[in-house]
């Protein structure tokens, strides 16, 4: 280590009797997909007894009614888990954000649901990087810092999500609400292999575009019909047609159809966008408006259109390159070459930035393969990705900001 202060190198040296790997491994027993509210129930009560180590307030909060529509057109709730949030110092002068989330891709019923070792020093299992680990490591970061000397110059909120995975519908209200009045934030998604960070990241919008026509024999009189799935392969056609670089548009799927004597008059198109910019999100929203218009109109039939775009992009600022650049400095003083690079991905980090608050989103374990059953976590990052978050939030303590 380099740095120039001894008190921050005896602090940094405690990671090493931290029970990271332990607690990552009990965590990720226990399956959370998102959909397994028992699982995550048990998840959430055992990362509510970690966190409460910490000197500040944890509670559990109810997640916010979320809507799906489905095959039928139907649009009801689903339901989803409780969230984590830890408040520490609310009054502190200097605050800031820490994320992760506690379910995974992989649901109660999936076949990926053990733990085994790789090779020395690398382990497979559900949830390991992604992120488990990095909830380990954030934890470990607020236990160095707490045992630090300038612990008492910075006050922090933690949240942990039940609906990460599946774009944080229950949990985006209190991202937002949290983010408020802090300085930067850090997110525990996990980083590549070799350390690198996600930089920028594009946005993601998901739509469900419903379309009711009219219903009629296919042999006796099927121009009185209206085709719904007609229209909504013509409207999939007509949205691929606007992909291009930096915005992807992804039709995805269509639900309806029924026998082949009666014309449809129910289809449900489910379509992607992927932005790069917020102009590039303005321009498809703006597109997607002007194509739902022109295919009622042409084919005679309602379209309704429900979703949104939940991940806006995530450009680097000039205050999200100041935190990366201390990140940076950070893990030079650790032996640590860190980069970053843009990413198609998205995550909470997304609604973070779009608040106005500096984020870098993947300061979790070193890992790869995730949301595969060949999910992969490199055990010897804990320790080091844990002395990397301490540092940095001791330095943004020290200086009073970035």
């Amino acid at each position: 280590m380099k740095s120039n202060s001894l008190i921050e190198q005896k602090t940094l040296d405690l990671a090493i009797g931290l029970p990271l790997l332990p607690r990552t491994l009990e965590w990720a027993k226990t399956n959370s997909g998102t959909t397994n509210l028992k699982g995550l129930e048990t998840v959430a009560g055992a990362l509510a007894n970690a966190f409460s180590i910490l000197p500040g307030e944890t509670r559990l909060i109810d997640p916010e009614p979320v809507e799906a529509v489905r095959a039928d057109g139907t649009v009801d709730l689903v339901q989803r888990g409780q969230h984590l949030v830890t408040s520490i110092r609310p009054d502190a002068p200097v605050r800031i954000l820490l994320t992760g989330h506690m379910d995974t891709v992989f649901a109660a019923d999936h076949p990926f649901q053990q733990i085994r070792e790789l090779d020395d020093g690398v382990l497979n299992g559900p949830g390991l990087a992604d992120m488990k680990g990095g909830i380990s490591v954030m934890l470990g970061a607020l236990q160095l810092l707490e045992q630090s000397a300038i612990a008492s110059r910075i006050g922090y909120d933690v949240m942990i999500n039940s609906d990460e995975e599946v774009g944080s519908g229950s949990s985006a209200a209190l991202i937002e609400k949290l983010a408020g009045g802090k300085i930067a934030a850090l997110t525990y998604e996990p980083a590549l292999p070799d350390g690198t960070l996600a930089g920028e990241r594009g946005g993601s919008g998901n739509f469900s575009i419903i379309f009711t026509g009219k219903s009629a024999h296919a042999g006796r009189n099927p121009d009185e019909g209206r085709n719904a799935l007609i229209a909504a392969a013509d409207m999939a056609l007509r949205l691929k047609a606007i992909h291009r670089e930096g915005l992807s548009v992804n039709p995805a799927k269509i639900d309806g159809g029924g026998p082949n004597n009666s014309v449809p008059d129910h289809a449900i198109l489910r379509v992607n966008f992927r932005p790069k910019s917020p102009d590039d999100q303005q321009e498809a929203q703006s597109l997607l408006k002007i194509l739902i218009d022109d295919i009622a109109k042409e084919h005679d039939l309602s379209v309704h259109c429900h979703g949104g775009f939940g991940r806006p992009p995530k450009p680097i600022d000039p205050e999200a390159q100041k935190l990366f650049g201390l990140v940076k400095r950070c893990g030079a003083d650790l032996g640590l070459d860190i980069n970053w690079r843009g990413t198609g991905g998205v995550c909470d980090g997304n609604n973070i930035a779009a608040c106005g608050v500096a984020v870098v989103d993947t300061m979790g374990v070193r890992g790869g393969a995730i949301h595969s059953s060949d999910e992969f976590l490199i055990t010897e990052s804990l320790v080091e990705r844990t002395q990397l978050s301490a540092l940095t939030v001791m330095r943004i303590a020290e200086k009073g900001g970035l």
